[in-house]
């Protein structure tokens, strides 16, 4: 009787009790590491839950229910986005459940930022080149054509 009594007691302080949350119950999401490569080596690689590194590296992060990205970034090279899957195997009887992340080495291959685009030069309105006289037009000349010239023959005395 003085079990029952007991049980009765600790139920109802236990219910009269606000700050009991279920959420004490739920089991955390595992950590998986998560191995983060890029081609070539030293970018800054950031998950989208938060953790990162400088390329080649290693970081631990918490599964979430979904998948989550990586996002790979250097100077001079366009940046690069990687999904990763998150695969939960139950576990049975005899093999406990087991968390994986797809793919692991996450592995990006960076490639070069286009070359900024060239600034254009402001081109000044070329002046215009002085004609050469042509052969076939011969310059004006104050003088008369010596070989056009008709002199007067004088008749000889």
């Amino acid at each position: 009787m003085r079990r029952v009594i007991a049980i009765a007691i600790a139920g109802y302080s236990l219910a009269g009790c606000s700050s009991l949350s279920w959420d004490a119950f739920k089991a955390t999401p595992p950590t998986v590491q998560v191995q983060l490569e890029s081609v070539p080596q030293g970018a800054d690689a950031r998950t989208s839950l938060g953790p990162g590194c400088k390329t080649p590296c290693s970081v631990a992060v918490s599964a979430p229910d979904s998948g989550f990205s990586v996002t790979y970034t250097l100077n001079k090279f366009q940046p690069v986005t990687v999904p990763v899957q998150v695969i939960y195997i139950p576990g049975d009887s005899s093999t406990p459940a087991s968390t994986t992340v797809d793919p692991n080495p996450v592995v990006a291959e960076l490639q070069p930022a286009g070359p900024p685009p060239k600034a254009r030069r402001i081109l000044k309105p070329k002046k215009p080149k002085p004609s050469k006289p042509s052969a076939a037009a011969p310059a004006a000349s104050p003088f008369p054509d010596p070989a056009q010239a008709s002199v007067p023959v004088t008749p000889s005395r």
